[in-house]
């Protein structure tokens, strides 16, 4: 403990002396109060039993003067001078802004210059500047560091709990950031801009976002000059390290890309504190008519602007935003007639809510086609369970692997040999169970059923046209044409026994069947004809 504080003679702890930095190399300059507000918030509801208000003030802010103590001890923070109502200002130095860029994650080279001499002149423009970090950004008190409090004190504190949150942490603000129009970021050339603030806080829907501060000490026509020099910057475009031109300002930040033909600049905050003699209300009808050429969107029937190539200017008073933050309907865009949120002001809300509608559109449309195609596949499911073949044996419908075995395959392909049943009405078909147990081979067809026949395909097997059985192998081959003639048998339609009836049938009717008379000549000896010619003639 006694080396520690030899080199921290306040007692400051290592947290603490880096929330002094961060905050300090954001803002630049400001007071002990101003950085406790912003670091430890909860500090502004303690010590309430204090009797005066400075004495409360100096026990809020107490942990943090010993920081600044100990920081310019080490050489790394300075008092900057004093402001009119007596409160010191602070600064770094050029070592402690160093420092600060360790503790902010930045390059050196975007942490600007050091606030010396800033509480000169009284410092107004930072102090506004402050206060509109702190309008934007709105801390929120950790509760649980005040469980001892009254209770009075722990519902203000709830409140500010329970408000709208604010844009991002003290890392998402650059305070003092040139905007080069020329020459490069290091060493920017004449005709650019300088932002008051910078916001990057793509988590809260504002990747980036660049504020002004008025006093109401400038005219419209200075302010309208400052436009000029942000628009240059915005349409400045250099050589990205792939070779590519870019905007200037995309090398720096991350900006999700625009849609096509919609690719704004970033947009412009513009706060205005009425402690100067410009009624801000005149001021900004003025400039919002000499800037109409930046701003100004192209209208299209669907109900919306387009803003591609142009740069969104949004105004408010300083009042409003301390009071509302950037969740309020305080912000009025040039070229648009009411108040907006924040987020609303610099976005394009009716063009997105005209996409929103064409999303929902086509999500409608995909869903009614996704509904007629499962209608479709249920019809067409429906008509190809209509057409699966029943087992002629059992009354089952056909398995998908049944049906697409009886199914042609092609010219050459063996057919099924029983493509009116089903597997297991196939297999009794097939073999049959004898009455001593074992099976045997069946050796003519029942009516109505084709036998098994290794030689001819079954399918086209006939069947007798007056009883319905198929043709026995014998029977078939017996009516099967040879060669270009008919059929050697005297009724082909016929199966064996149909055949043997028809002729008996015949015989009773006729007395002799034809059958038979045919048998007869057969069997009747031939008698040769007499010839007529001169050697008969002389015989008799």
């Amino acid at each position: 403990m006694a080396v520690k504080r030899e080199e921290n003679p306040a007692g400051s702890s290592n947290n603490l002396r880096g929330d002094v930095l961060r905050v300090l190399g954001v803002l630049k300059v400001a007071t002990v109060e101003q950085i406790q507000q912003v670091s430890a918030p909860h500090l502004s509801y303690r010590h309430t039993d204090k009797p005066t208000p400075s004495k409360r003030k100096q026990a809020r802010t107490a942990s943090h003067t010993g920081a600044l103590s100990d920081l310019r001890k080490h050489g790394l923070a300075e008092n900057g001078g004093q402001l009119p109502g007596g409160d010191r200002l602070r600064n770094l130095t050029p070592m402690g802004l160093k420092a600060a860029a360790r503790e902010l994650g930045r390059p050196v080279g975007e942490m600007g210059n050091p606030a010396r001499g800033a509480g000169r002149t009284g410092a107004s423009h930072p102090m506004t500047v402050n206060e509109a970090v702190l309008a934007l950004l709105r801390p929120k008190p950790n509760l649980s560091e005040l469980t001892g409090e009254p209770a009075d004190i722990r519902a203000a504190a709830q409140a500010a709990f329970d408000a709208p949150a604010g844009l991002g942490t003290i890392a998402s603000y650059a305070t003092e950031v040139a905007l080069p129009a020329t020459g490069t970021w290091a060493n920017p050339g004449k005709g650019g801009a300088q932002a008051d603030i910078v916001i990057t806080a793509p988590e809260d829907g504002v990747p980036l976002l660049f504020v002004e501060i008025d006093n109401c000490f400038e005219s419209a026509q200075v302010l309208a000059a400052k436009i000029d020099k942000y628009m240059r910057f915005g349409q400045r475009k250099v050589k990205d390290v792939d070779g590519k031109e870019r905007p200037m300002w995309r090398t720096r930040w991350w900006v999700p890309d625009g849609r096509r033909g919609d690719q704004p600049h970033p947009p412009l905050l513009l706060v205005f504190n009425r402690i100067g003699p410009r009624n801000p209300n005149t001021v900004i009808a003025q400039l919002a008519e000499l800037t109409e050429r930046h701003w100004k969107g192209t209208w299209y029937e669907e109900g919306f602007h387009m803003y591609d190539g142009k740069l969104p200017i949004v105004v408010t008073g300083m009042k409003q935003l301390k009071e509302h933050g950037p969740a309020g309907a305080v912000f009025r865009r040039f070229g648009r007639p009411q108040n907006q949120t924040l987020l609303e002001a610099i976005g394009n809300p009716r063009r997105e809510a005209h996409d929103a509608r064409k999303q929902a559109e086509y999500a409608a449309r995909q869903r009614e086609h996704q509904e007629e195609l499962r209608r479709i596949a249920a019809q067409h499911r429906a008509e190809r369970e209509a057409r699966r073949p029943v087992c002629a044996g059992c009354g089952t419908r056909f398995t998908d692997e049944r049906w697409k075995a009886i199914e042609p395959t092609g010219w050459g392909a063996p057919r099924d040999t029983h493509p009116h049943l089903c597997d297991d009405c196939k297999q009794r078909a097939i073999t049959a169970v004898s009455p001593a147990g074992g099976t045997q081979e069946r050796q003519e067809p029942v009516r109505g059923e084709a036998g098994s026949d290794d030689f001819w395909p079954a399918p086209e097997r006939p069947v007798c046209t007056e009883c319905g059985a198929a043709f026995t192998d014998e029977r078939w081959k017996a009516t099967k044409p040879v060669g270009w003639t008919a059929s050697p048998a005297k009724h082909p339609s016929l199966c064996g026994d149909c055949d043997q009836q028809f002729e008996a049938d015949l015989d009773r009717t006729w007395g002799v069947s034809p059958r038979r008379e045919e048998h007869d000549q057969e069997q009747e000896p031939a008698v040769p004809e007499q010839k007529t010619g001169w050697l008969s003639r002389l015989r008799r």
